[in-house]
């Protein structure tokens, strides 16, 4: 049953191979050999999608959670292998399974969702390519629990993207971040070969199509003499389902930014860090953060998935390399300072120094607390009700935990002129917070009361004290 459920497949990728070379949306590097006749049905030319500009890849590769998808958006059908075998769409007139093969390279049309009485959501879709209504049903919850986990539609390659990148980049000059690239081998399929190119070679950008959904934008580029081959990369990872995390050194080359590098100052990237001035970042990983608070500058603990906008970069004169990121933090707008490189390749720099480390794009998920317990935290602050994890973002480690008799727990923090002192009870949770003058530690009291009550139980007992 199997084999002939992949084989049915396979014949439907087949007959269906023609109606992708007239696709605008499908583009091959050339040479590659043709082995399909001309379709009948041809795509028609797609006029590309207004983006709102914030910074070059943050303002015009915007990420678009579920949540934040809006009537018009544009999706192509990019089934992979597993797709073959779990159909992603219904139809809407008899809510009857299609084929993600049969869809292949359908344009769909995001038409908002519905909730239905049966407690099951339909995600809403028009098809461009055939002029039908398809859905896709959520597998559990409400349409909010969904979009909030970064799981998106199966199968669907984000057209926005496609859409900004040949308006930015077409016939721009390119300059390869790494080694390795593909060409097509495949004019009716998507059969590909890897190719090794030197690095740091000047290329031209000479179509720009779809790749795949996980990396929607296909940047086919040509060298100086004149041999093509291309890259499928993520520029706002709407859909994709992947995480930033999963980019790591192996899959660094599926980022634009991992592959190419512009040439010229009027399409700036990483060669011009102004760029990121008023974008939207989180922190990855929790981070040491300068912040002024009643007229003094003090180190503070940021947990991670802080949002932030980046309202000033400043370059350190005697750091070259390094530059301070005037940060305004977006729940409290309180401002912090943060020291960072921009590339990996800085002298004195560690891996927690690098942009593309510590920050993501976005706002990031929220921390498991309450508002008020967020904004303590990344204010510095402690306050009643916090749990130990909490205080330690807050304020990091203390200098002196003790547990007295009574099963009270004190941190003891030291100040310039003061000790901070927080009391939590049984259970861990903050019951007390605050400072005491340096030589009236609560905690030296109650050393030397409990010191004197055992000396007491001692000696009643018939025990005498040393």
């Amino acid at each position: 049953m199997m084999k002939r459920t992949i084989l049915l497949a396979g014949l439907a990728f087949a007959m269906l191979a023609a109606n992708a070379q007239d696709n605008p949306y499908i583009v091959k590097t050339k040479n590659v050999k043709k082995t399909a006749t001309k379709a009948a049905i041809t795509a028609e030319d797609i006029a590309s999608q207004d983006a709102e500009p914030k910074d070059f890849m943050g303002k015009n590769f915007r990420y678009y959670s579920m949540c934040d998808w809006h009537d018009g958006m544009r999706f192509m059908v990019m089934p992979e292998k597993y797709d073959l075998l779990v159909n992603t769409f219904r139809d809407a007139n008899t809510n009857k399974e299609v084929s993600s093969a049969r869809l292949r390279h359908h344009i769909m049309v995001y038409k908002g969702h519905e909730d239905m009485t049966n407690g099951r959501v339909h995600i809403k879709f028009f098809c461009e390519t055939d002029n039908k209504n398809y859905y896709y049903e959520l597998p559990s919850g409400t349409f909010d629990d969904y979009c909030f986990g970064k799981l998106g539609v199966p199968t669907l390659a984000y057209l926005g993207d496609v859409d900004k990148a040949r308006e930015l980049l077409m016939d721009q000059p390119l300059i390869t971040r790494t080694q390795f690239f593909r060409i097509d081998t495949e004019y009716d399929g998507d059969g590909y070969q890897e190719v090794k190119m030197p690095k740091n070679k000047v290329v031209t950008v000479k179509a720009i199509g779809v790749g795949t959904r996980s990396f929607p934008v296909k940047i086919i580029v040509e060298d100086e003499n004149g041999e093509q081959f291309y890259q499928n990369v993520a520029m706002s990872k709407t859909n994709s389902g992947l995480r930033d995390d999963e980019f790591d050194v192996d899959n660094a080359k599926f980022l634009f930014e991992g592959s190419f590098e512009f040439t010229g100052a009027e399409m700036v990237v990483s060669t011009d860090i102004k760029s990121y001035i008023n974008k939207t970042v989180h922190t990855k990983y929790a981070s040491d953060m300068s912040t002024k608070g009643s007229g003094k500058t003090r180190d503070v603990r940021v947990p991670r998935f802080t949002g932030f906008i980046i309202d000033e970069i400043v370059g350190d004169r005697n750091n070259p390399g390094f530059y301070t990121l005037t940060l305004r933090e977006s729940e409290t707008r309180r401002i912090y300072y943060k020291d960072i490189v921009f590339t990996e390749d800085i002298p004195n720099a560690s891996k927690e120094d690098y942009f593309g480390y510590l920050f993501g794009m976005g706002e990031g998920v929220a921390h498991n607390t309450t508002l008020e317990t967020r904004t303590a935290i990344r204010e510095g602050r402690v306050i009643p009700g916090m749990t130990m994890e909490e205080v330690e973002m807050a304020v990091g480690q203390s200098a002196t935990k003790v547990t007295t008799s009574d099963g009270i727990t004190e941190w003891m923090y030291p100040r310039s002129n003061s000790i901070l002192v927080v009391q939590f009870n049984r259970d861990g949770i903050v019951i007390k917070a605050g400072a005491r003058a340096l030589g009236a530690s609560s905690v030296s009291a109650r050393r030397a009361a409990d010191q004197k009550n055992s000396s007491r139980r001692l000696t009643g007992s018939g025990i005498s004290a040393q």
